[in-house]
């Protein structure tokens, strides 16, 4: 069975465009899903619920059941619960609802797009893959398996992380550009993330391939688009032959890898670019001000007739005469 057509706007609560969600990949998640027979999914980290909206619309027309875990979850995430019943939101954190507290039995698949961090993805893994060991294994699914946090951690809430898994963070230092292992002003505004990318245990593309290679069986595919969208999955399921037939077309496809490092150093840039302008125009204002100071004070008023005075008696001066006329047509300009 195909997926059928959805109508679904993947920038709702993306206004600037970066192509945040994971609604972008639907066209081939969906699929996926109907591939691997998925009666029941959960999707971890729903927030504002860009990619619920379009599970529950998927979940209508496939009979699945829905479940969307996020223990802060936004007005529009509340709001699509209560205009579907058959919606489950659990207010849990991941790790607590994968161990137990959200539902007793796992779903046919799990997304897993809550903390990108290392420790938290791997702790989700691993509670999966005690929970569903071997070809037990539900059809996983991930979000931002490439740049910036396939190989840099961020942190929801870095008190929550143990400190000996918990790394230095960016904080005001700088933002984060394409190929820059550290921060830098201007770059794209995440606080909360790691001040160094690399290395091991950090970042989630590291937590998958670390849980894949210890584990017989278990498949990674990435898409490297959109900040990355990975699948895990164990080639011992009936369905497994469907699901790679899916994916290999776009797996590690080096012109969607191009177009990836194209788009984010772009959205770098811009963001780069827009920061230069707003500090310009402020000290722009700033200067403004000083001028129009210098209008409104007397003292100015008094130096500029003693100036012209001297000019028209012959007295000699090396400064030339600034005029009020001047500094207005200069904040004009």
């Amino acid at each position: 069975m195909s997926s059928p057509a959805l109508e679904f706007d993947p920038y709702l609560n993306d206004p600037d465009r970066w192509g945040v969600s994971l609604a972008q990949m639907a066209e081939i998640m969906l699929p996926c899903l109907d591939a691997a027979g998925v009666r029941s999914i959960a999707e971890v980290g729903a927030y504002a619920g860009d990619l619920t909206r379009v599970l529950v619309a998927w979940g209508e027309s496939a009979g699945a059941r829905v479940l969307a875990i996020d223990p802060s979850p936004q007005p529009g995430l509340e709001r699509l619960a209560a205009e579907h019943p058959e919606l489950e939101l659990i207010r849990e954190t991941s790790i607590d609802a994968l161990g137990g507290a959200g539902f007793d039995s796992l779903p046919d698949a799990i997304v897993i797009d809550g903390d990108h961090n290392y420790y938290t993805v791997s702790e989700e893994l691993r509670l999966i893959g005690e929970r569903m060991p071997g070809a037990k294994l539900p059809l996983l699914l991930f979000h931002d398996v490439r740049w910036p946090h396939g190989r840099r951690d961020d942190y929801f809430d870095a008190e929550q992380i143990p400190a000996p898994a918990r790394r230095p963070i960016a904080g005001d230092a700088g933002g984060l550009f394409p190929g820059e292992a550290g921060v830098r002003r201007g770059g794209l505004p995440y606080p909360r993330s790691a001040a160094r990318e690399g290395g091991p245990a950090n970042g989630v593309l590291t937590a998958i391939e670390d849980f894949v290679s210890g584990r017989e069986g278990v498949r990674l595919a990435v898409v490297p688009a959109f900040f990355g969208f990975g699948v895990v999955w164990h080639t011992g399921r009936t369905w497994s032959d469907e699901i790679a037939a899916i994916l290999d077309p776009f797996d590690q496809h080096p012109v969607l890898e191009r177009l990836e490092v194209n788009r984010v150093q772009h959205l770098a840039r811009g963001h780069s670019q827009r920061n230069e302008v707003w500090e310009l125009r402020r000290r722009l204002a700033r200067q403004q001000a000083l001028l129009q100071r210098l209008l409104d004070s007397s003292a100015f008023a008094v130096a500029e007739r003693l100036s012209r005075l001297r000019a028209s008696a012959g007295i000699a001066t090396d400064q030339s005469i600034v005029s009020k006329d001047e500094i207005r047509a200069v904040m004009r300009d």
